[in-house]
């Protein structure tokens, strides 16, 4: 189970020290009737829960742990427009260009979704706006550059490219050739933000359930939801539990469980360097991220530490190590922060789909399910909870735009597809080194 290998690899999380949550919500402990069960405590769920508590509907949300316990509370706080160059490629590949244009401009009603809700809300989460992609070499720079091309063209979205000649002004590192900047996205402390969702959820009356984990659905008309003390009958439910829906009862999501795959992705933060030593290492302080398979993702945060992320883990287990191996990517990348000490490291699981475009869908006609952000979930997670809310509303245009995507379950069944991605991943590991 990804819990148990997940046991203490979140205890040392910068974002955890620099937060103060609220007193646990108490667990669900007896039967209630609503109009929507939300199941999961991060930005979809906690998004879905709050657009239908403006709509008007009476909304539980149950989260196994604490709010933002997983991807939402771990990830690297990198907020992205779009799909990822893979995701965008499924769409397109899939959809008329019409329709892919669509599928778009939703992600950036996503992104723009984020920054009005931490205005509207008063959320303070160290919003920074800039995102840079980045190449190595200049075979990765030509494909960068095509891509930048390709969505300035396609999609009339604005974006800078970075000559190698101009790259030494934006990043102190000889790591990277070129780049590619879009000033639309950013970064931001992403529990913060999902505590700061919550927040604005409960205050809307969504009656939140912390340590409630969902062992079994009970399906129909009217579907039941239950938990190891309580249940909810409600008219609609709303799963967003990612790759975490499995692991408190199978029989859940059985359909769904073999179309995304859990990828264990782990990040170190330095001690605070100053604000003068980190803006001479990044003057205009984007979140960035190259463009390898095995990618390397950083950013600095608002007390002037830098946040480095690195690799994928495809094995479900934590690398050994972990300090010493991210740091020393790190310091391929920036060598001259050798003298600068490690006091945070932790990890999670994201979810990721065959294609890496995103998977919602329903099941039967009052269950919907929004998983398989693949990397892009800070906007993207946020914005499928409006999504599905608007579809339980009577509005499923938009919905089911993306409920037309199609998805294939990974190979090899449980046993097998590990090993496998396992051995695709060494494989592109070699190309990014040649």
């Amino acid at each position: 189970m990804l819990l148990k290998k997940e046991l203490g690899v979140i205890e040392n999380s910068y974002y955890e020290a620099t937060v103060a949550r609220p007193p646990p919500s108490l667990p669900l402990a007896q039967r209630i009737t609503t109009d929507v069960c939300v199941v999961g405590g991060g930005y979809a769920g906690i998004s879905a829960s709050l657009e239908l508590a403006i709509r008007g509907y009476s909304v539980a949300l149950l989260e196994a742990q604490r709010i933002g316990w997983g991807a939402s509370g771990r990830n690297g706080g990198q907020v992205i427009v779009g799909f990822g160059a893979d995701g965008e490629s499924s769409i397109e590949k899939q959809f008329s260009i019409d329709d892919a244009r669509r599928a778009w401009n939703i992600s950036v009603e996503g992104l723009q979704l984020l920054q009005e809700r931490i205005e509207r809300y008063a959320i303070d989460c160290d919003y920074t706006s800039g995102y840079l992609s980045v190449a190595t070499k200049a075979g990765k720079a030509r494909a960068l550059d095509a891509w930048a091309q390709h969505v300035m063209h396609i999609y009339g979205y604005p974006l800078q490219r970075i000559a190698p000649t101009d790259i030494g002004d934006w990043i102190d590192s000889g790591r990277f050739y070129s780049g590619v900047f879009d000033p639309n996205s950013g970064h931001l402390h992403p529990l913060k933000y999902c505590l700061g969702l919550a927040a604005a959820a409960r205050a809307a009356g969504v009656r939140i359930y912390e340590n409630s984990a969902v062992y079994f659905v009970e399906r129909g008309g009217n579907p039941v939801v239950k938990t190891a003390q309580g249940e909810v009958a409600c008219r609609f439910l709303v799963l967003a539990g990612n790759v975490y829906l499995g692991e408190y009862g199978d029989a859940v999501t059985p359909e769904l469980t073999s179309r995304i795959m859990p990828v264990g992705t782990y990040i170190i933060a330095t001690e605070s360097m100053g604000k003068e030593r980190a803006e001479a290492l990044m003057p205009r302080r984007p979140a960035v991220s190259d463009t390898n398979f095995v990618l390397d993702y950083f950013r600095l945060s608002a007390d002037h530490r830098l946040l480095f992320g690195t690799g994928d883990s495809y094995s479900g287990a934590t690398p050994r190590n972990l300090v010493a191996r991210v740091r020393k990517q790190m310091l391929e990348v920036f060598p001259q922060l050798a003298d600068l000490s490690i006091p945070h490291a932790w990890g999670g699981f994201v979810d990721i789909t065959m294609n890496k475009a995103p998977d919602f869908g329903r099941l039967g006609s009052n269950i919907y399910y929004l998983q398989g952000f693949s990397g892009h979930g800070l906007a993207l997670a946020g914005m499928a909870g409006k999504l599905v809310a608007e579809t339980i509303a009577g509005q499923a245009e938009r919905f089911d735009l993306f409920s037309r995507i199609k998805h294939l379950p990974f190979p090899g069944g449980a046993l097998m597809r590990t090993p496998a991605l396992m051995l695709g991943m060494f494989y592109y590991r070699l190309r990014d080194l040649l």
